[in-house]
């Protein structure tokens, strides 16, 4: 009589990863779509669900449609996320990533895809974090027609979890924001961040560790969606260049400006949380303004004759409005 081993058999689920739970939050996030379609539904020929998406090209309002492409991901945020099980904010952080960057063309979002990876998958965890995707997807005009979720042990710990991004957009070539529009005497104008957005993690982890419970509801503000602002600025008002403030701080606005033009930044008051981490760790203002946003989380350049029309624009919608200074050549 042969000895019965159905008791250690090694099954992929005994490995760690749980199938069945991966295809169950497939089933619910295309529940989620037939309940409530994202933006550019209409365009939508197959979406989650299959091996890949179909997405309908209707460039008619273009008359050089360009594709715009970037891709992010949320840095060591993700570590606080998971120490704390708060996952509804990080959905938001990776989608502003993305389209945050892909506005700065003057370019309008289309479709977004998701990337997330885990040690065990928690269904409960993973809807959240996907929940919050979704929303942020809508408030940005953006469809979300895919993504990758994967489960694996022995590459992360059992709550840890990473996460990245895609997003396309379409901006026409003709009318392109960047560095061949700038000019001599535009103005640079910064809109308030909602936080320390999803940059500088891996310092601010390190500055908050001895009382991170009382500040992790400042560290786990989502990062702003500048989307719906840019939409309706561009309508009314001329814009030459935008910059995203992430990695590298208010040094970004530099990858937009020509070499014929020099920035005379002025100065501004920072969010008391950015004065509390300057506090604590005695970096200079040069140092933290390359390593956080400081309260700008995105800026436009543009010309001096638009600038009212622009303030009154941006606090409508909510936020502070900062003069950065102007361009001389």
């Amino acid at each position: 009589m042969s000895e019965d081993t159905s008791s250690s058999t090694l099954s992929y689920k005994k490995s760690g990863v749980d199938v069945d739970a991966g295809d169950a939050l497939v089933d619910w996030l295309t529940e989620e779509e037939n309940r409530k379609p994202l933006p550019h539904a209409d365009q939508i020929v197959s979406g989650i669900g299959g091996f890949a998406s179909l997405f309908r090209a209707s460039f008619s309002k273009y008359k050089k449609p360009c594709l715009v492409t970037c891709t992010d991901g949320v840095g060591t945020k993700v570590k606080l996320a998971a120490q704390f099980r708060r996952y509804e904010g990080i959905g938001q952080d990776l989608v502003a990533m993305c389209v945050n960057d892909l506005i700065c063309t003057g370019g309008d979002p289309l479709l977004f895809l998701d990337y997330y990876a885990t040690g065990k998958l928690d269904l409960a965890d993973a809807k959240s974090f996907l929940k919050s995707v979704r929303e942020a997807c809508s408030q940005s005009d953006c469809a979300l027609v895919g993504g990758e979720t994967a489960e694996m042990p022995g590459v992360y710990a059992q709550n840890d979890f990473d996460c990245a991004g895609f997003a396309v957009g379409v901006v026409d070539e003709d009318q392109a924001w960047g560095p061949r529009l700038v000019q001599n005497g535009d103005q640079v104008l910064g809109i308030s961040s909602s936080g320390f957005h999803s940059n500088g993690y891996s310092l601010l982890r390190k500055v908050f560790a001895k009382d991170l419970s009382d500040w992790v509801e400042v560290l786990l503000k989502p990062t702003a969606l500048y989307v719906k602002l840019v939409q309706e600025l561009k309508v009314q008002i001329e814009i030459h260049a935008a910059a995203h403030i992430t990695g590298g701080g208010i040094e970004n606005v530099n990858r937009v400006l020509p070499p014929t033009v020099t920035w005379k930044k002025k100065t501004w008051i920072w969010p008391s949380a950015f004065q509390e981490v300057q506090k604590r760790t005695g970096l200079s203002n040069e140092e933290m303004q390359k390593t956080l946003n400081c309260g700008v989380g995105f800026v436009l350049i543009l010309p001096a004759s638009q600038v009212a029309v622009a303030q009154d624009l941006i606090r409508k919608h909510g936020y502070q409005v900062y003069d950065l200074g102007s361009l001389h050549a």
